[in-house]
């Protein structure tokens, strides 16, 4: 082992290095924190980095395996956590200078969790103002000249650039996936429900959904094992037992997998290149895998504004009174979305809301005989600039549907990833998890 490139390592192999006792998790931990000291004044992944608390932790870890107490999941991994997710050993600001300072007495339910599983939190990632579309200041590794996405901005570059392998996102849109397409790495957002949201700032509770970055569909399954615990005062969780999906991914394919190529009502406003890059790789496969191309039910014909009626409304009801208590210190972008999510009624919101179960009785049954749907992850390549983080259209009706998603990173167009995004129906993330694992390797076979 290369101890000067131990920040190349994914989650699951430096965890089998540090269970092999070739790696320490001080050493790990040092090569991602200079990574982060040489690349992040450019990169600006970060908020805040704790070195010392860190490598503290680091070392508790490695007395830890030294004494032959057995290790936690995620013991001794750097990970690096969302803000606007709260910690109790740093700020939870938002992205929002109204917040500056803030500082949470509590964390949040999900990092409790990580740190059960060993996890070394390295410090807190840029998020986007108020986890919407006010862009922060991190810049795409690929090209610094471009936009990582948004909102979770510094969670999907730090994990691109190789400063920590495992990162917290969210979603309400496309917060998770957009970022994981323009910066080249898997980007997962679970089933509506299957992770806690409490210590988490809410943005519309009908759709916010804890996500997460990594570089190999395995880092996924280890990740998503060690934060999905039962919550009960996140009232959208279920006690149901989930299935372990670092199992799940150890199972195999029990036949050719089968996908339903759906470009969906945003196609005709994506980018030529990516149209043609998405189509060449959906008819790639030949015989090793059924790609169907099917369109969704006329049903859908308003689904790409129903989302927004029920985002923009909850940002109007959650982030109103933030905005008229401090009109100077907001952008201008979330005072217009503000005013917009004003012009609807109770009653719009409430048949967008219903709208949500009806809909996806509707696509549900259509899926049913498929691994996944394969669509789009974004409209194109990272777009040039900071000023903008992108379109969420090929990720928000799936949010809104409730459905779990995984962001590929298979394509590129004109040198830069774009990401393949696969959707399942509610409730078989892991079976999810296994179709993208087949897919990447599949990939790194072929390729």
């Amino acid at each position: 082992m290369n101890h000067t490139n131990l920040e190349r390592l994914t989650a699951s192999e430096a965890r089998r290095e540090l269970e092999s006792g070739r790696v320490t998790s001080e050493a790990l931990v040092s090569e991602h924190l200079a990574r982060i000291a040489e690349r992040d004044g450019a990169v600006g992944a970060w908020t805040i980095v704790d070195s010392e608390a860190a490598l503290k932790a680091a070392r508790a870890s490695d007395a830890r395996r030294a004494e032959g107490r057995p290790a936690s999941s995620l013991d001794g991994i750097p990970v690096g956590i969302k803000d606007i997710i709260d910690t109790k050993d740093f700020p939870t600001e938002y992205g929002s200078e109204v917040f500056a300072g803030r500082q949470p007495d509590f964390d949040a339910f999900i990092v409790e969790q990580l740190k059960s599983a060993g996890a070394i939190i390295v410090g807190k990632t840029v998020t986007t103002e108020l986890a919407f579309f006010g862009p922060g200041r991190t810049c795409n590794p690929h090209d610094l000249e471009r936009t990582p996405g948004g909102s979770s901005s510094g969670s999907a570059a730090a994990v691109a650039d190789h400063q920590v392998p495992l990162a917290l996102g969210t979603q309400t849109a496309g917060s998770v996936i957009r970022p994981a397409s323009y910066c080249g790495v898997i980007g997962f957002k679970p089933t509506f429900g299957y992770t806690s949201r409490s210590g988490v700032l809410a943005q519309s509770p009908p759709l916010d959904t804890i996500g997460g970055y990594a570089r190999s569909v395995e880092d996924i399954a280890l990740l998503f094992d060690a934060i999905s615990g039962f919550d009960p005062s996140d009232f959208d969780m279920t006690p149901v037992a989930k299935p372990s999906l670092v199992k799940a991914l150890q199972d195999p394919a029990p036949r050719v997998p089968r996908f339903a190529f759906i470009k969906t009502l945003a196609w005709p406003q994506a980018e030529a290149a990516m149209k043609t890059a998405c189509e060449a790789f959906a008819g790639s496969f030949g015989a090793r895998a059924e790609i169907v191309e099917s369109t969704l039910p006329s049903d859908f014909e308003d689904i790409l504004r129903l989302p927004q009626i029920v985002q923009f409304y909850d940002i109007a009801r959650n982030y109103g009174p933030i905005a008229d208590a401090n009109p100077d210190r907001v952008s201008e972008k979330l005072k217009e979305i503000i005013a917009e999510g004003r012009t609807f009624s109770a009653a719009d919101y409430a048949a967008a809301h219903a709208e949500q179960e009806s809909l996806y009785e509707v696509l549900r049954p259509l899926i049913a005989d498929y691994d996944a749907i394969l669509t789009p992850a974004a409209m194109g390549p990272a777009l040039v600039g900071l000023s903008s983080t992108g379109s969420p259209l090929f990720n928000a009706i799936w949010t809104y549907l409730g459905m779990p998603c995984i962001s590929l990173p298979l394509i590129k167009v004109e040198g830069l990833p774009v990401g393949v995004q696969l959707v399942a129906t509610r409730g078989n993330d892991a079976a999810l998890l296994r179709a993208a694992n087949w897919m990447m390797q599949d990939h790194q076979h072929t390729a």
